[in-house]
């Protein structure tokens, strides 16, 4: 497969640092992180924190152990998180809430990943000796598995309420927040102010190589750094890092716009095909997910016809799949994908 040709909307973490994000790495001032002396580092650290209107942020190897060590910050064990039922922290993190952290989960149904204040309220429980005792409440913008689902700012608005009236903390998974803010226009941090503590991600969309962020309070952060080197987190030169990472906030953020009307011209496309069912309304952001009619072919037998035409997606369930859109899927890339995929669905139609 030629990686010129091939159009990869697998996911976004696929995107590969530009000439220019490499310049940035090879030029960056580095310390040992560790050490807490790597200048790149402390900067990109300030510059989270000032976007999410927290006092303090720290840079982290992956999304998961943003995540994780933010949960077990908040919690102790026998502990009780509430989230949706299609939540990253449940399917893809390797069941860490529980493994790490000793917290057992309450999951909320909810379609697209959204679920309601009164379902918080309705999920506490009683302060009593037989029950775990429910401690924090994890919303994820844009959500995953919910199909880039943007969270609108007044549902996150109850939610927090809801979990502060019943003394819960909150964490926010924002792999994708700059997403939500792009198609939006709300500012980071006018979600963020909603929660203790948020995760962000900048090697999806924003196109940096390895990194997120977690943000909070001092004391909060202070204690995620101990879990960060309690969990093998801790790095010595990663400024070289944390420069694609500030080169993405930069440069990165603001065209995301490009991946949201290219996810929609893939998802209208999509519709006017046969063999496929599509809901385009929920098309919001730039993640795609669609279904595949059962007498034409599975899910993963899709991806692979498709794969030997060049073109990369996911199956994520018998007849379910997913195609997300970033910067190295140019518009042309996204129509070469529509014409492939047509042709497939029309040479049995």
């Amino acid at each position: 497969m030629s990686a010129n040709k091939c159009v990869d909307l697998r996911s976004d973490t696929v995107t590969k640092p530009s000439a220019d994000m490499r310049r940035a790495m090879v030029e960056a001032e580095v310390g040992d992180d560790v050490l807490g002396d790597d200048p790149t580092v402390i900067k990109l650290q300030e510059r989270v924190a000032e976007m999410m209107g927290k006092e303090a942020a720290l840079f982290v190897p992956s999304g998961s152990m943003a995540n994780q060590t933010s949960i077990r910050a908040h919690t102790q064990p026998g502990d009780e998180i509430i989230a949706h039922e299609g939540s990253h922290i449940y399917h893809y993190e390797g069941g860490a809430p529980s493994a790490i952290s000793g917290c057992s989960l309450c999951l909320l149904p909810g379609a697209r990943g959204l679920f309601s204040a009164e379902q918080v309220t309705g999920a506490i429980r009683p302060q009593d000796s037989h029950f775990a005792q429910s401690r924090l409440v994890i919303v994820e913008n844009t959500h995953n598995r919910g199909g880039g689902t943007v969270w609108p700012l007044t549902t996150v608005e109850k939610v927090a309420r809801a979990a502060r009236a019943g003394g819960l903390l909150l964490h926010l998974d924002g792999a994708r927040l700059m997403n939500a803010c792009v198609a939006t226009g709300h500012k980071p941090a006018e979600f963020a102010k909603h929660f203790d503590s948020i995760s962000t991600c900048f090697s999806k969309g924003l196109g940096a190589p390895v990194g997120s962020a977690v943000a909070g309070s001092t004391e909060f952060i202070r204690r995620v750094h101990r879990y960060r080197k309690m969990f093998g987190g801790g790095m010595r030169q990663s400024g070289i890092l944390a420069a694609a990472a500030l080169y993405a906030l930069d440069h990165h953020i603001e065209r995301l716009a490009d991946d949201h009307e290219n996810a929609k011209l893939l998802a209208g496309a999509l519709a006017e095909m046969p063999h496929v069912t599509i809901d385009v309304a929920g098309v919001e952001t730039n993640i795609v997910y669609f279904d595949i009619d059962e007498d034409f072919a599975s899910g993963r037998q899709f991806c692979d016809k498709l794969e030997a035409e060049e073109i990369r997606m996911l199956p994520i369930g018998p007849q379910r799949v997913r195609a997300v859109t970033h910067l190295d899927v140019s518009r042309d890339g996204v129509e070469r994908a529509v014409a492939r995929i047509d042709q497939y669905c029309r040479s049995k139609g």
